[in-house]
C-alpha cells in the first residue's frame, strides 16, 4: 500500500523546493512522485511540424523520490507522517501518526 498517492496535498522536506506544497499528479514508479509546482526544470524543445509543437524553453515538472515529500495535516498545519492501520471493515487504511486521524482520499 503506498503511503503517498495521486492527489495528496504533500509538503517538500529537503531541496531547493524546501517548504513547497501542492497535489501530487503522478507516481512515476514506485519511490518517484510528481508534485504540481514543484522541481520545475527548463526544458529545450525542437520543433517538430508533424506533431504541431513550436520549438523553445518549456518548464516541466520533473519527479521527485516520495522520501522527500511528506503528507499535509490540514487540522494540525504542518507535515505528518502516514500509518497504516486495520478500519472497523477489516481494510487497511492510512492514519495520521500525529494524532491518529483517517486521511481522506
Amino acid at each position: 500500500m503506498n503511503k503517498i498517492r495521486k492527489g495528496d496535498q504533500v509538503v517538500v522536506l529537503t531541496g531547493r523546493d524546501k517548504g513547497k506544497r501542492g497535489t501530487v499528479a503522478e507516481r512515476v514508479d514506485a519511490d518517484h512522485v510528481i508534485v504540481e509546482g514543484v522541481n520545475v526544470a527548463k526544458k529545450h524543445v525542437k520543433p517538430n511540424p508533424m506533431k504541431g509543437t513550436t520549438g523553445g524553453v518549456v518548464d516541466k515538472t520533473m519527479p521527485i523520490h516520495q522520501s522527500n515529500v511528506a503528507i499535509w495535516n490540514a487540522a494540525a498545519g504542518k507535515a505528518d507522517r502516514v500509518g497504516i492501520k486495520i478500519g472497523a471493515d477489516g481494510k487497511k487504511v492510512r492514519v495520521f501518526k500525529s494524532n491518529g486521524e483517517e486521511i481522506k482520499a
